[in-house]
């Protein structure tokens, strides 16, 4: 489904990625941890393609078509999904709508007619019941005033309405308790198929508790310097990073 080979990508003059390379095939869920700064989030940005970010070098193919012309906005209509690591309110736009926009703009994209208002809201009903969500919540502004645990949430619940092909969830559990973090985990894991892959960035081995990985990358200084099973991140647990860092120097 997504193949990268020897990305190196950056923003200005400075180069954050150095050759990243990277396989992910339908059915699969990986997992990439790391310590601030590593390069993370820029990858999932890249992949997204948001365009502070330039590729200098390599390349990112997503179910065989290079993805380096295509818009971020095309990315989305083909299948892909960035949640973020801190959603933007938007007053005045309810969650019910911006869905209903999101989705019928992807569908135009593919040629199709809008949704059929019946099968919309027979959508959002199945969706917010699958992921445990307040019909009250469907009416209020995207993400404004929102606890942490809402914001992210709302994330899932956009992912379970679009049903991607691929899903990257950027420090998806970034700040919330352990209620929020499994209300977020068994979302993602209701919603995972054997024809849609999830890419999970992640600190902490907390969330791969709850969302089982099948592969575990290690980012550090722009490049994957290890990748493993679950069993890797449970290491990174008990021994930190530093480890890590001094193999790769070595």
């Amino acid at each position: 489904m997504l193949t990268i080979k020897d990305l190196h990508a950056g923003v200005e003059d400075k180069e954050i990625l150095k050759g990243i390379n990277l396989e992910v095939k339908p059915g699969e869920v990986h997992a990439i941890m790391g310590p601030n700064g590593s390069g993370k989030s820029t990858l999932a940005s890249v992949i997204a393609g948001k365009e502070d970010f330039e590729i200098t070098k390599g390349s990112i193919n997503f179910e065989g078509e290079d993805l380096e012309e295509v818009s971020p906005e095309e990315r989305a209509h083909k299948g892909i999904f960035l949640s973020f690591q801190y959603p933007v309110e938007i007053p005045g736009v309810s969650v019910t709508n911006f869905m209903k926009t999101a989705i019928n703009e992807s569908r135009k994209a593919r040629g199709m007619d809008d949704m059929p208002a019946n099968e919309m809201l027979k959508l959002i009903r199945e969706k917010s019941e699958l992921l445990d969500i307040d019909r009250k919540f469907l009416s209020r502004s995207l993400n404004e005033g929102f606890s942490g645990g809402e914001k992210k949430r709302n994330e899932i619940f956009q992912m379970a309405m679009l049903e991607p092909k691929l899903a990257i969830l950027d420090e998806t559990d970034s700040g919330l308790d352990i209620d929020a973090l499994r209300i977020v985990a068994n979302g993602v894991n209701k919603l995972k198929s054997k024809d849609n892959a999830v890419i999970v960035i992640t600190h902490y081995q907390r969330l791969l508790e709850y969302i089982i990985p099948d592969f575990v990358h290690v980012i550090h200084d722009g490049k994957i310097v290890k990748s493993g099973t679950k069993e890797l991140a449970l290491e990174l647990e008990d021994k930190g990073y530093d480890w890590l860092k001094k193999e790769t120097v070595a």
